[in-house]
Formats: structure tokens, C-alpha cells, sequence
């Protein structure tokens, strides 16, 4: 059975993208399959993962413009079950290159696809932006994660993010929904944090997760030693957070799909299997 496919977005930088990116793939993998596709050409999730970006000869560079498939070019890291497609600087190159390609909105989607039965999730980091590779996400994503730090400015630009979700929606990927919004970089002593998540939930209703990301020391210092918080310290603030947002993700799974990625060694083994086609939505 096919994997699901997540895709990490905001085009606002600093928000915790990548810390949720690579925090939750670590946690979803615990007895199942996952792969963290890094679009970011920043290459954190990458790095944050173990990964030498020195090293790296195959990246998501030579998936999406040199059409090198993802079994050639995905690594294993030191989590077990948890691969990931490693991004390099080349990747800031691939919006000129794929400007004159045909189809170049499915590029990352047909990439996937062919590796898509030896997954049960797929995780996407997007960049920071709203260019043609975070397109590329939104087309290749079965649903939305929006992580959003808990400012003043945290709704900022997030009326153009939902209009680009929109169209991708209506255009190319009529599937795609805004599975969870997740507040991050929380800080519950502040008046400022808790008029912010007010405001997120009374614009975003069920989608937000009723766990909040707080600031946290630990996650901030894990990426430095190129592990996820489950590694690098699993009783921290941070990883019980991202640990119980994994276990709602999970849910969610079961709830809108009838699929039960239950920790089997085979995506969709066991009692697991839907009697339709997962990706049709439950009603």
C-alpha cells in the first residue's frame, strides 16, 4: 500500500519548519517506514539527520532536474525505519532549471511514486518560500502541515500560503488538504503567545493540534549533535510534544483514511488494510 505524503510548509522562515520536519519523521518511523524528503536548499533537515551534506553526491538537485530516482539517492540515518533524500546548496538552482520543463509541477510527485510502496509516510520540508519547489510539495503532499510560531506576526502571509494551497488544489492536486496547523516556539508566560494561539484556532477551527511546541533548549541544541529530539533527549519539554503530535498524526491516519499504520514492519500489513483505496477520504 502506497504511502502518505506530508508536506511541511511556510513561506516564513524561523517558525520551526524544519525542527517539525525532521521531529516528527523521527517519531512516525518507531516500527514503521518513513522517508524526510529535505526541498530546502539550506539543507537543515538533512544535517539535522546525521547527514554530511560534504559527502552528499545524489540529493533532491539530482531527482528533480536530473531525473535520478530516490532509491539511488536516499540514505538511511541512524534512526531505524527513517530515510531521507539529502538537499545541498545545488538545490537553489532547480527553479531556474525547471522553469522550461513539461509537467515540472509533478516532477517531485512522479519521483515519489516510484518509491511510494516501501514507505508508510513520506515527510516533505519545504523552503521557505512559495517558488516552483514548494509547488512541487503541495502537488506531491496528500495533506498540509503548517507549522506557526506563536508572535505577532504568526498570520502573516499565511492568507497567501491558503491561496496557493488553493490553486494547487483547484489546479493540480484535488486531493490536497490542511491536515494540521502546529504552533510552535510556545511560551505559555506571555499574554503575546496565548492571544496568538486564540487567534490561530479561531482561524483554523479542528485543523490546529491541541499540543503546542514550547520553546525548548533541548530542541534547539539537538540539531547542532545531527539527531532528532527522540535521540538526542526523548524526556525533554520539546520531545514529548512532537512524540504526542506524531501520535495525533496517527490518528488523523486512521480516522480520515481507515488505514492503521500501526507500527507493522509492512506499510498497511496486518489489520491495517482499508477495504477501499485509502487516499478516498472518509466522509
Amino acid at each position: 500500500m502506497s504511502a502518505i505524503v506530508w508536506a511541511v510548509v511556510n513561506q516564513k522562515g524561523g517558525v520551526g519548519k524544519t525542527t517539525t520536519a525532521v521531529n516528527l519523521a523521527a517519531y512516525l518511523a518507531q516500527g514503521r517506514r518513513v522517508l524526510l524528503i529535505d526541498t530546502d536548499p539550506q539543507g537543515n533537515a538533512t544535517s539535522g539527520c546525521g547527514i554530511d551534506r560534504r559527502t552528499v553526491t545524489a540529493d533532491t538537485y539530482t531527482v528533480l532536474v536530473q531525473d535520478q530516482p530516490i532509491k539511488e539517492a536516499r540514505k538511511a540515518t541512524t534512526v531505524p525505519g527513517l530515510d531521507v533524500l539529502p538537499a545541498t546548496i545545488n538545490l537553489a538552482a532547480t527553479e531556474i532549471e525547471l522553469l522550461n520543463r513539461e509537467n515540472r509541477e509533478y516532477v517531485l510527485k512522479n519521483a515519489i511514486a516510484a518509491v511510494s510502496d516501501d514507505y508508510d509516510f513520506v515527510l516533505i520540508d519545504s523552503p521557505p518560500s512559495l517558488g516552483m519547489i514548494t509547488v512541487n510539495t503541495l502537488t506531491a503532499a496528500h495533506e498540509v502541515l503548517i507549522p506557526l510560531q506563536c508572535e505577532y506576526y504568526a498570520l502573516e502571509g499565511i492568507t497567501q500560503l491558503l491561496e496557493i494551497i488553493e490553486r494547487v488544489r483547484l489546479h493540480l492536486n484535488p486531493e490536497l488538504t490542511i491536515g494540521k496547523v502546529i504552533l510552535t516556539l510556545f511560551d505559555g508566560r506571555t499574554n503575546l503567545a496565548n492571544q496568538v494561539m486564540q487567534e490561530v484556532k479561531s482561524y483554523f477551527g479542528e485543523a490546529v493540534s491541541p499540543t503546542v511546541v514550547p520553546r525548548n533548549i533541548r530542541l534547539s541544541e539537538a540539531p547542532s549533535f545531527g539527531q532528532p529530539i527522540s535521540v538526542y533527549d526523548g524526556r525533554s519539554k520539546g520531545a514529548i510534544a512532537y512524540e504526542t503530535i506524531a501520535k495525533e498524526l496517527l490518528a488523523d491516519v486512521e480516522r480520515r483514511y481507515g488505514v492503521n499504520k500501526n507500527g507493522s514492519s509492512g506499510a498497511g500489513a496486518g489489520t491495517g488494510r482499508p477495504n477501499t483505496r485509502w487516499w478516498q477520504r472518509k466522509r
